[in-house]
């Protein structure tokens, strides 16, 4: 089986790593960190190397880039103990175990570094006007945050959150059963990319087929998925906590139990689910109509202003891409890209051996 998911985020604080999440050292068996300039080969080197796996009947993880969807930042293989993640900025990767655990592969040998030279003033120009598009991006959703805060102290009392925690209670007494052992994975399932807020529902899908669905307005699901969270924890379940791009530190927007098949995806007005749950909850019904209908006008121009600012960002976004596209095009021409697929080849060769 395959899933993919995000382990950086842009989020209203800058970029956000869970990459020392991305696997287990501790048990692992094989790590590859990939160096390399942009345009080197690494999504392509990690692309190649998860579908040999996953031809060979293994599972893939695919950890996509949040700054270009279409590109992969990792692949981790469960199965294997084994993972392959691009090492460079900005989720630079170092072995905490060099040789023993993780080694390193430097794709950019595969590069005619004289070529590249000659392009160095380009170069230069372009990585330079990269750097405020981010920025313009982080201030947006900073902006954007606050709003969100916002919207949430109108709407939310103690009746509400007594709903909620009664929901939750509702749901671990029907859904979470004894496991083997508590494990817990944090990821992002969605984020937000020079395509839009993107979420990886199919992901939930594959991993849980019995998903519900909680639809919220205002950042009400965190306060139903922390008490499910702990509960499956103390029962011993493997859980994927997945956290809010705009609040990573603190906001579960998404949580998913493969080993009971039972998972919990947020919609709302920035990110609707199209599929089809196990069970629809509908959040926004938890609040006060009295407080809804005192703080109307305000919420409205809480949200419009909010949509305007996402927007914004996502626009820095796609400069930022644009301009690395750019970048990418001074190093593509003068890689030897034989060499790398034969270097992935070799790769995916020897996690298999392993197996």
């Amino acid at each position: 089986m395959s899933a993919e998911f995000f382990l950086g985020a842009n989020t209203p604080a800058g970029f956000y790593s869970l990459y020392d999440g991305l696997i287990d050292t501790d048990t692992a068996r094989d790590v590859i960190v990939l160096k390399g300039g942009p345009g080197c080969g690494k999504s392509t080197f990690m692309r190649r190397v998860g579908a040999l796996v996953a031809d060979a009947g293994h599972s893939v993880e695919f950890i996509l880039c949040s700054s270009d969807p279409d590109s992969l930042d990792g692949v981790v293989f469960p199965g294997l103990k084994a993972a392959v993640v691009d090492g460079t900025a900005p989720h630079v990767v170092e072995p905490v175990f060099p040789l023993a655990v993780e080694r390193y592969c430097n794709l950019g040998a595969h590069c005619d570094v004289d070529a590249v030279k000659l392009h160095v003033a380009e170069i230069r120009r372009l990585t330079r006007a990269i750097r405020p598009c981010y920025a313009r991006a982080t201030r947006c959703l900073s902006a954007a945050r606050a709003l969100e805060d916002d919207m949430f102290d109108c709407v939310l009392n103690n009746a509400a959150l007594d709903t909620l925690a009664r929901r939750a209670r509702g749901i671990i007494s029907r859904e979470i059963k004894p496991g083997p052992g508590p494990a817990l994975k944090k990821r992002f399932l969605s984020a937000i990319t020079p395509r839009g807020l993107l979420c990886r529902h199919d992901t939930a899908h594959a991993l849980c087929p019995r998903l519900y669905e909680l639809n919220d307005d205002y950042g009400l699901a965190h306060m139903m998925l922390s008490p499910i969270l702990e509960a499956a924890l103390a029962a011993g379940q493997e859980a994927i906590a997945c956290y809010s791009p705009m609040n990573p530190d603190h906001q579960l927007e998404h949580l998913l139990f493969p080993g009971l098949g039972v998972g919990f995806v947020s919609s709302g007005h920035l990110h609707a689910y199209d599929g089809k749950p196990f069970r629809r909850l509908r959040l926004n019904a938890c609040l006060d109509p009295e407080l809804l209908r005192r703080h109307r006008v305000r919420l409205r121009f809480l949200r419009k202003t909010e949509h305007a600012l996402m927007a914004e960002a996502v626009g820095a976004l796609a400069d930022a891409k644009r301009l690395h596209d750019e970048l990418e095009s001074h190093y593509c021409p003068h890689m030897d890209f034989a060499a790398v697929k034969h270097c992935a080849d070799q790769t995916a060769a020897c996690l298999l051996r392993q197996a």
